[in-house]
Parts: structure tokens; C-alpha cells; sequence
């Protein structure tokens, strides 16, 4: 799979609003056949901070995500309402979903 988490840093007078802001891109992308999960986060240590992890089946399916109209019109519309260029790490990984974390076995 290809696992990618992004930070975005948010201007102060839409941090609040952010997650409808970025809703008709998260839930496209979610529709997408590839796309394995696509879950935002708000940072615990900055308000205007907002992270996003996401997974697509394999390099096609993210090709596909970068290619779609959703993603082409997400570049026009969420810019003006960030700080700065979002921060990311992508890479691919191994397997389809989330494994447990042994360390801290549950039950």
C-alpha cells in the first residue's frame, strides 16, 4: 500500500471550520475504489494544525487519487485557506490495513 500522512497548518480564522472546508474533497476521495483509508486528525499541541493519514491500495490507486477531478480541484481550493505548503511523508508499505501494536496488547 502506499501510506502518506500530511500536515497542514491551517490559518487561524478557518482552523475551526477546516474539517467542512476540506469535506467534499475527504468524501470523494473516500469513494474512491483504492483508497483504503483517508482520516483527518487535529494536533493536540497546535489548534490551526491538522493531520491527515492516508492509504491507497498500491501506486495505481494513488496515481489515480492525484489524477481524479476531485483531487485537481482541491489544488484550487484549499491553498488560500493554509499557511504554508502542507508537509508530507509517502512511502510504500507492506499489506492493506492497520496491525496491531504488541507493545500494547488490550484483553
Amino acid at each position: 500500500m502506499i501510506f502518506i500522512t500530511a500536515k497542514f497548518q491551517i490559518k487561524p480564522e478557518h482552523a475551526e471550520d477546516w474539517p467542512e472546508i476540506s469535506r467534499p474533497f475527504t468524501e470523494a476521495t473516500r469513494a474512491e475504489e483504492g483508497c483504503l483509508w483517508f482520516d483527518w486528525s487535529r494536533s493536540l499541541d497546535d489548534a490551526h494544525e491538522y493531520v491527515l493519514v492516508e492509504a491507497f491500495r498500491d501506486g495505481d490507486a494513488g496515481g489515480a487519487h492525484v489524477s481524479s477531478d476531485h483531487f485537481k480541484q482541491a489544488q484550487q481550493d484549499l491553498p488560500p485557506y493554509l499557511v504554508s505548503t502542507p508537509k508530507i511523508v509517502s512511502l510504500e508499505a507492506p499489506g492493506t490495513d492497520w496491525s496491531e501494536l504488541g507493545e500494547m496488547q488490550v484483553g
